[in-house]
């Protein structure tokens, strides 16, 4: 077993504290080794490695090494590398009672029955509340366009996927496990699967275990069985403005109030956030703070851990979005929300549909405490379990390195496309624009010229074979967004990134010339 497996190393690192940082590393790895996160004969990273990902010296995690192995908990072999020692025993785990849950937590703890469906009927709710708003909607998901229209909508291109990986690893599984691959998986997942979901949290600082993962059918499940568990009717849940269209249309299914928090280029702006959990009593933070979707903005280092201290302040949980927290182009990596969590206030949420193939519908959710077993709970209510044999090819797949080999390559490509667009926006958009390049993710959001809405310029981009995700779908209130369109460069081949946008500037200018 390797920790690192192709994506850089995410240890929380605080470069402002007293303690030393090869003392912060060597305490990281001890606890995580002692936790059970970090088996026997598990593979470190090489120092340089690490250091490189860590964005620090090379003697500072030799030091770090080098302690560890003096306290037996790692063996160092000339020519091979470091690995957590044989002998390295996990320390026994919590007993109940011990922790200190958050006052949320033990409020679901002593809960009795979930609550009665038919509290979240649904009675007058649209399945597509943003077609009420006065949202365009844009085409459904799947839906076929005409031959030489260009989309910049959508999440990942799955034409980069190489589906004859994931046919061996099919293959392989029907080959292994014969008839058990058809039958019911357990209702928290494959175990093998939330092993190697639990290794690859730990080489990105979250600390936690196979019995902390649930396997859900796709991140939006996830959203799903947690506001079905923390939220009823009438509750406000508190989001970043903008945000995720279509965790807005859940909540709005959920008849939710939606409070808004805005966002900047360091993400959401956690100073303005006490007044608005003083006003509103929020039962739920959702954020995506590592390459939010539409605005590709990552949540500073200080802001992440200001949010964790209000939410522990005013007893909020926090529901961590990490869609694409692994596809970072250049900078710095910050820590997710989760591994600076030691309460159990963060719920982590990640997929792998968005990074593999739309269709796979598989992602997950890192909980601690009571709240682990109710989400289970409602998990098997909603859908029993996800698919047996999916999981189990995906589990192939990620344990014989394909998934890195994979994440290394779409970070090469969709690096190049959103360099291209940057080149054709500057190339071919009429003055007044205004957009920075993301450094990671899936997305750009631009504001357009002034004159130009995004509702207005939807028509004309559709007449000349070309479309956006127009802002209006990423905001609580109808009226917002107007300035804005997101574009998805993932999604677009290099080749057509350049016509695209060329037919995007040309409608541009045809909304400025209909407004003169």
């Amino acid at each position: 077993m390797t920790l690192r497996e192709g994506t850089a190393v995410r240890i929380p690192l605080d470069k402002e504290s007293p303690t030393p940082l090869y003392a912060q590393i060597r305490d990281y790895l001890r606890a995580s080794i002692l936790a059970g996160t970090l088996p026997p004969k598990t593979r470190l990273p090489a120092a340089r490695q690490l250091a490189a990902d860590l964005g620090v010296s090379r003697v500072t995690v030799e030091s770090a090494y080098a302690d560890l192995e003096a306290e037996g908990l790692i063996v160092r072999r000339t020519g091979s590398g470091s690995y957590v020692s044989p002998q390295a025993v996990p320390a026994p785990a919590r007993q109940k009672g011990e922790v200190d849950w958050p006052l949320w937590q033990k409020e679901l703890a002593g809960a009795g029955d979930l609550a009665d469906p038919d509290d979240l009927d649904g009675a007058g709710v649209s399945l597509d509340p943003g077609l009420e708003r006065g949202h365009p909607a844009g085409r459904p998901h799947g839906a076929k366009r005409p031959p030489g229209f260009i989309s910049f909508t959508g999440f990942g291109d799955p034409r980069q996927f190489r589906i004859e990986d994931f046919y061996a690893a099919l293959r392989e599984v029907v080959r292994r496990d014969r008839v058990a691959c058809l039958e019911m998986e357990d209702e928290r997942g494959y175990p093998p699967l939330r092993q190697s979901i639990a290794h690859i949290l730990t080489s990105q600082g979250i600390e936690t275990r196979p019995d902390r993962v649930l396997i859900t059918s796709g991140s939006q499940q996830a959203l799903a069985i947690v506001t079905q568990l923390l939220l009823k009717p009438g509750d406000t849940v508190l989001v970043e403005t903008p945000t995720y269209d279509w965790a807005l249309r859940l909540f709005r299914a959920h008849r939710l109030r939606i409070v808004g928090c805005p966002i900047d280029a360091q993400g959401m702006q956690v100073e303005a956030l006490e007044p608005l959990l003083q006003q509103y009593h929020p039962r739920l933070i959702y954020t995506m703070p590592t390459f939010q979707n539409p605005t590709g903005a990552c949540m500073s280092g200080h802001r992440r851990r200001l949010l964790l201290e209000l939410a522990d302040r005013y007893n909020v949980p926090i529901l961590e979005d990490d869609f694409a927290g692994d596809l970072r182009y250049e900078g710095v990596a910050q820590p997710a929300l989760k591994a600076l969590d030691p309460g159990g206030r963060v719920i982590y949420a990640g997929t792998f549909s968005k990074l593999l193939m739309p269709g796979l519908r598989l992602g997950f959710v890192v909980a601690d405490g009571p709240v682990y077993r109710r989400l289970v709970e409602i998990k098997r209510v909603n859908d029993l379990a996800a698919g047996s044999l999916i999981q189990r090819a995906l589990e192939v797949y990620v344990t014989v390195g394909r998934y890195h080999a994979h994440l290394r390559r779409l970070i090469h490509a969709y690096r190049r496309r959103r360099d291209r667009l940057m080149h054709g926006l500057a190339e071919e958009f009429p003055p007044g624009w205004e957009a920075a390049p993301p450094q990671g993710g899936l997305f750009l959001w631009l504001r357009l010229p002034p004159g130009v809405t995004a509702t207005g310029l939807a028509p004309l981009a559709r007449a000349r074979g070309v479309d956006y995700a127009p802002g209006t779908r990423f905001f609580p209130a109808p009226d917002e967004g107007e300035a804005y369109i997101r574009l998805n460069f993932a999604a677009v081949p290099p080749d057509e990134i350049d016509e695209g946008v060329r037919r995007l500037g040309q409608a541009v200018r045809d909304a400025l010339e209909i407004r003169a």
